[in-house]
C-alpha cells in the first residue's frame, strides 16, 4: 500500500512539472542568490573526522527558575541602539542583514514572519537544555545606512519593525551544518527529545541547512543546534499561504499533535507531508516529503523524558517566552493554552 502511494506521489510530481513554471506564495525556490553570502557562514555538512567532543544537550539545572523573557543572553544582553548597517545577507528565504550596536556587538537581523516565533522557540529549547543563539525581538529600530534589496515591506526609510536580533554566544564560530539522518546523536534520548520539540512547536522547516555546528573555542566542544527555528507556531507543514505557516495562533490551535501511539513509539503531526498542490517544485516537494520521518516512530520512553522537562515549566514562564516574542496578550493566552495541553498529553503517556 505504501509503495503504491509513493508511486502515485512520484507520478503526480512528474506530471505537474511538465506544466509551465508557476510561482507559489510562501514557497521559495530554495536556491541561494548569487549575491555574496556572509563569509563566516559554512553550510557544508561538518566533517565527522574533525569532531572531538560533540554535544547536543546539557543539563539546564532548575528549569522552573529560568527567566524565559530574557532567555540565554538575559535581559541585559539585548542589543543597544544606535545601530549601524554593515551588509545584507542574501542567504535563505527571509530578508536578513548584519548590523553593529552601540557596544560594537555584531547582530544578524531577520525581518518577516519568522522573527517573533523564532525568539519564542529559542526560549523553549534553551530552557530544556538545547543550545541556541542569543535572540531578541525589537519592535522598532533605526538602522543607520540601511540598504536592502529584500524585505522592503518591513522597512520605512531606515526604520525596521518586529525584527529578530541574533548573535552567537562568545567564543563560538560556525564550522558547518549537521544532518537529521546522519549525526553523532541518532537514537539517543536527547536527539529524540529534540524531534519531539519540533512537533511541540510545529517546526516544519527541518532542512539540514537549518541546523548548525559551532566550535566553542573556550571548551573545545562542537555544539550541535537547530539554528533556524522561525517556521514555528503555525501549521504542521508548509502552507500555500505563508502567513498561516508560522506565528499564526489560529492555525496552531487547529493543528494536530499526537497522531498515533502504542506501547513503544509515538507519531506526531509535525513535520507533515507537503500538500500535492505544492509539487509544482518537484525537488522541494520530494525533499519535504522525506522529512516526515522526523516526527514518526519516536520511542515512548524518550517522549516521556522530554515531557518531564517540559512539565517543569510554569505557566508564567510560558507566558514570558511569548512576551519575549512581543505577541499580543490575547495571542499569548491562546498559545500557552495549546502548549499546556500538549505538555499534558506528553505527561499522560
Amino acid at each position: 500500500m505504501k509503495c503504491s502511494r509513493c508511486a502515485l506521489v512520484l507520478i503526480a510530481v512528474l506530471a505537474l512539472n511538465l506544466l509551465p513554471p508557476q510561482g507559489v506564495q510562501g514557497q521559495s525556490t530554495e536556491k541561494n542568490s548569487t549575491k555574496k553570502i556572509s563569509d563566516h557562514d559554512n553550510d557544508k555538512p561538518v566533517d565527522a573526522a574533525r569532531l572531538h567532543n560533540p554535544v547536543l544537550w546539557h543539563n539546564p539545572g532548575a528549569i522552573s527558575a529560568l527567566n524565559l523573557y530574557g532567555g540565554q543572553g538575559g535581559v541585559g544582553g539585548q542589543p543597544v541602539a544606535p545601530f549601524k548597517f554593515e551588509s545584507e545577507d542574501m542567504q535563505g528565504t527571509n530578508p536578513k542583514f548584519e548590523a553593529r550596536d552601540a557596544m560594537d556587538t555584531k547582530w544578524r537581523v531577520k525581518l518577516g514572519d519568522e522573527a517573533r516565533p523564532e525568539v519564542v522557540a529559542s526560549r523553549l529549547l534553551w530552557a530544556l537544555g538545547y543550545f541556541v543563539d542569543d535572540d531578541y525581538l525589537i519592535e522598532s529600530a533605526t538602522i543607520q545606512g540601511l540598504r536592502m534589496e529584500r524585505g522592503t515591506k518591513w522597512i520605512n526609510g531606515q526604520v525596521i519593525q518586529n525584527a529578530r536580533f541574533e548573535k552567537r554566544p562568545d567564543h563560538e564560530s560556525k564550522v558547518g551544518i549537521w544532518r537529521w539522518k546522519e549525526n553523532p546523536f541518532s537514537g539517543s534520548r536527547e536527539f529524540n527529545g529534540l524531534r519531539v520539540m519540533m512537533a511541540v512547536m510545529n517546526n516544519w522547516d527541518l532542512k539540514d541547512v537549518n541546523n548548525a555546528v559551532y566550535s566553542d573555542n573556550s571548551t573545545n566542544r562542537e555544539i550541535f543546534l537547530s539554528s533556524d527555528i522561525g517556521a514555528t507556531f503555525g501549521t504542521n507543514g508548509i502552507s500555500w499561504t505563508k502567513e498561516r505557516s508560522r506565528g499564526d495562533v489560529d492555525t496552531f490551535q487547529k493543528s494536530k499533535f499526537i497522531l498515533h501511539k502504542n506501547d513503544s513509539v509515538v507519531d506526531f503531526g509535525t513535520p507533515a507531508a507537503p500538500a500535492p498542490l505544492l509539487a509544482v517544485n518537484a525537488k522541494s516537494y520530494l525533499m519535504r516529503h522525506d522529512l516526515e520521518w522526523i516526527g514518526k516512530d519516536i520511542p515512548i520512553a524518550d517522549v516521556r523524558w522530554i515531557g518531564s522537562l517540559l512539565k517543569q515549566l510554569t505557566h508564567q514562564q510560558l507566558v514570558d517566552a511569548f512576551r519575549a516574542g512581543h505577541f499580543h496578550a490575547d495571542e499569548i493566552n491562546r498559545y500557552v493554552e495549546v502548549l499546556e495541553a500538549r505538555i499534558q498529553e506528553l505527561s499522560a503517556l
